[in-house]
């Protein structure tokens, strides 16, 4: 066996890449105590096809391994699972800008897999998140945002204490952007559609306009107009669209930016070079690109209001542990962020007041309302020694409790969590829209070639204007992203409804399997 030289891995503890497809990756072992065991696991992970050369460091608990397809991270770690040496594992958190329909889904997930090291990532679209679940000592936190950015997505990672204002700040500031955009490609595009439009609707106004102003003048304002539309809050669909599109990796911003650029591309052609073109084809398309620019960024204004909504429900779990609490230090009792307390600490609880950590009970006798967790009304007795949980109310007692498990930890922060990975779920169904997706962008661009050509052979002459205008009208009427939504905001809307009504889905295929159930049976808490 080969053994890889240990300067083959980054001293950031990142996998470098080699050459003909072969990848280093280290990973952090555990159960191993002696040197029989350093070479059971070194030949669990030699025998896993693809991999080339296994060295495990012993003294570090380290497997360095040189593979390349089929092998990958969830593999090697497989194997070191039946070999009785699991590896550590961690997940990160990062916030991405800019998904908007199912294939960014698929393109973030891909992106993200593709980093070595990565043995899973849910993308939650209703957060503009995904977690990403990696062995210890593989990819670091920036080989993650880079992957990220390098398929479209700036992203960052969260920080570990990250707050429900900060998640609900930058939640409506999307919102609000987003409506800005769309506002502005509103006021700016309803002059070009009554212009050009106007007269189909009341030919009067369209003579009143002729007796106004000439053709020239009028396709001159309309230019100025869409050009502001596409330079402006239409900028967006270019800059994310066409570096994919570069790439050979078209999304649904690459046909957008597509459709509109060949409608105002051919228009400003007739507008400012007319004999450019064949004789009778002179003619402007600027409210088609403008409009489609105005309602594309409508559309995706109102995806972003229904994430927040979905996203609500997890807010609404969050709010379930206060943002402070009263915590004895040296001797005295202060309130500090809940962030800043620390297994150990004792809390000192008045009536009515909610838990903010796991812990026990050490002074005091009072009842707590649990139903939040065990949807028991009843209220349960606690005294010295009784278990409490966050986000559960203390009644008539004061009650000193000491933390067990604080922040992510504890048993709501776990439930939290829950939801998100229900609603990041990929049900069964989204196979097969992931399979129409992959391939929707490409056909309707190779679709809008072969309308071009035909019309080109077929067409009457002059054939070429008449091309022109057909190939943009396949780019133009494919450019809604409904069927690339309709699956994963279904979830979103679903779970977080059910969430919001005290119903959790632990998986979000249950939410799929749910329309063959024909009877429910509930306990005696509902």
């Amino acid at each position: 066996m080969t053994v890889m030289p240990h300067d083959q891995i980054e001293t950031d503890g990142s996998p470098r890449a080699e050459g003909d497809g072969f990848a280093s990756l280290r990973m952090q072992l555990t159960g191993m105590s002696c040197a029989s065991c350093a070479g059971r696991a070194e030949r669990a992970l030699s025998a896993v096809p693809g991999v080339t050369s296994a060295r495990v460091i012993l003294a570090q608990e380290a497997a360095e391994v040189t593979l390349q397809p089929p092998a990958d991270a969830a593999v090697l770690a497989r194997a070191a699972q039946a070999a009785g040496y699991p590896a550590r594992q961690q997940e990160t958190a990062l916030s991405l800008d800019g998904m908007s329909c199912a294939s960014c889904v698929g393109r973030v997930r891909a992106a993200m897999l593709a980093v070595p090291g990565v043995l899973e990532a849910d993308v939650n679209l209703a957060l503009g998140e995904v977690r990403v679940t990696r062995l210890v000592g593989s990819a670091p936190d920036a080989a993650l945002a880079a992957a990220a950015r390098a398929a479209g997505y700036p992203a960052r990672v969260q920080a570990a204490d990250r707050t429900l204002d900060s998640a609900e700040d930058a939640r409506a500031t999307e919102i609000s952007s987003m409506g800005r955009r769309a506002a502005i490609a509103g006021v700016l595009t309803l002059p070009v559609f009554v212009l050009e439009m106007g007269g189909h609707l009341f030919p009067p106004f369209h003579h009143w306009l002729m007796g106004f102003a000439s053709h020239s003048t009028l396709w001159g304002l309309q230019f100025l107009l869409t050009l502001a539309v596409l330079a402006g809050p239409g900028r967006v669909f270019f800059a994310r669209g066409l570096p994919l599109l570069l790439k050979g990796a078209p999304d649904m911003n690459a046909l957008v930016a597509l459709g509109t650029g060949a409608a105002f591309a051919f228009s400003t052609v007739a507008l400012f070079a007319p004999g450019l073109l064949p004789e009778g084809t002179a003619a402007v398309y600027f409210e088609a690109a403008a409009v489609i620019a105005t309602l594309v960024l409508a559309g995706r204004w109102m995806e972003a209001r229904a994430r927040g909504r979905a996203g609500a429900a997890i807010a609404a779990l969050m709010r379930l542990a206060p943002a402070d609490a009263r915590v004895e230090r040296d001797g005295e009792v202060v309130e500090l962020p809940v962030a800043e307390i620390v297994p150990g600490d004792r809390l000192h609880l008045r009536p009515g007041e909610r838990m903010a950590v796991d812990g026990v009970v050490v002074s005091g006798e009072s009842h707590a309302d649990e139903s939040m967790i065990t949807g028991e009304p009843m209220p349960v007795a606690k005294g010295p020694g009784d278990p409490v949980t966050a986000g559960t109310v203390n009644a008539a007692g004061a009650l000193v409790v000491e933390a067990r498990k604080v922040g992510a930890d504890t048993a709501l922060a776990q439930i939290v969590r829950m939801v998100e990975r229900a609603q990041a779920t990929r049900l069964p169904i989204q196979s097969l829209l992931d399979r129409v997706v992959a391939v929707f962008v490409p056909a309707v661009m190779g679709v809008a070639v072969l309308t071009v050509v035909v019309w080109l052979l077929l067409g009457p002459s002059p054939a070429l204007g008449m091309a022109l205008v057909a190939g943009v009208s396949v780019l133009i009427i494919a450019c809604p992203c409904a069927m690339g939504l309709a699956t994963p905001v279904s979830i979103m809307v679903g779970t977080g409804r059910a969430a919001g009504m005290g119903v959790l889905f632990r998986r979000g295929e249950a939410l799929q399997r749910l329309e063959d159930v024909r009877l429910v049976a509930f306990d005696k808490t509902g």
